[in-house]
């Protein structure tokens, strides 16, 4: 009898379907007769103590054609009966994300969740990594404008960026003799209705930002993401070019550092973004990094990750 394999995830429609990850699972799920069931976060339901969600069954992926994928009607389905479910929004999120993370709660001892709902929603990424500040840039989250400046008085060169954000978006570099810097703080005060990050600026970004996958708390992949001459940000979103690398000491040992965290909250799928030997993001909501560590070096991560949730 064929596994049913739940994604809350984004809209189909919004994916990079040659470069997601989550569609490399999908993919790989596919391929072992798994049942393949979409949702999203809004369309999660609770009622008698049952969670259930209206889902499309995604039953074949194809990203060198239109359409790039085919599913069935929309079928409301109790999440009970999933075997795994896999949590994949790119943030940031909104309160209906926040509420399936609550509903999802409720089954979380009961069905397999990647990762666990409680703790995806208490992990926020450029948070959660404060609980190991020796490893991470000097940090200041704040909205508050006389910080900021003492912030910049000590470190010269910064990075300021929202604190929900991804994919690069929204961060800017700012000099120490940089006129724009009033500017900016009073966009990011309209802007951001919460608080937003300010970090002392790390020059080895030059050299990359390298982003490594855990499962369950191991190292398993990695690859170092490089700038383009005309951006300080590597994210492939961006324009970072993405290249082969190797986990250096510094790297084992952070990830030996975090990794018992990562396992004992039940975060089986993380990346870490490393950038020189800091630690700056913890991703606990959708890593990415799948289909590039594949095409550099030849190994199917999603395959692995599927054995080893022994799929």
């Amino acid at each position: 009898m064929p596994l049913n394999i739940g994604f809350q995830m984004d809209s189909l429609e919004c994916l990079n379907f040659k470069d997601d990850t989550t569609i490399a699972i999908i993919t790989e799920c596919l391929s072992k007769n798994c049942k393949v069931w979409h949702f999203l976060p809004r369309d999660v339901s609770y009622l008698d103590g049952s969670v259930y969600s209206a889902c499309k069954n995604i039953y074949e992926i194809d990203g060198e054609k239109l359409p790039y994928y085919k599913c069935g009607d929309l079928k409301n389905k109790n999440l009970k009966d999933m075997d795994i479910i896999f949590i994949r929004q790119d943030p940031p999120f909104d309160m209906s994300y926040i509420t399936s993370t609550y509903l999802l709660e409720y089954i979380e001892n009961d069905v397999k969740i990647i990762n666990r709902p409680s703790q995806i929603r208490n992990s926020p990424e450029k948070i959660f990594l404060n609980n190991w500040k020796n490893l991470t840039p000097r940090t200041l989250i704040t909205q508050n404008t006389k910080e900021i400046l003492n912030f910049r008085e000590e470190h010269k060169n910064i990075i300021i960026k929202p604190l929900y954000g991804n994919g690069g978006s929204g961060i800017f570099y700012i000099k120490k003799d940089d006129k724009n810097f009033n500017s900016l703080i009073e966009m990011f005060q309209k802007v951001e209705s919460t608080q937003f990050i300010v970090q002392e600026y790390l020059p080895e970004i030059t050299q990359g930002d390298k982003r490594v996958i855990l499962f369950d708390g191991e190292p398993v992949g990695a690859i170092n993401r490089i700038p383009s001459t005309i951006d300080i940000r590597a994210n492939m979103h961006v324009g970072g070019k993405a290249i082969k690398t190797n986990l250096s000491k510094n790297d084992l040992e952070i990830c030996e550092t975090i990794g018992p965290t990562l396992k004992e909250n039940g975060l089986f799928f993380v990346g870490i973004d490393i950038i020189g030997e800091k630690l700056t993001e913890i991703n606990v909501t959708s890593p990415t990094g799948f289909r590039e560590i594949q095409r550099l070096t030849d190994f199917n991560l999603a395959k692995l990750f599927l054995e080893e949730l022994s799929i």
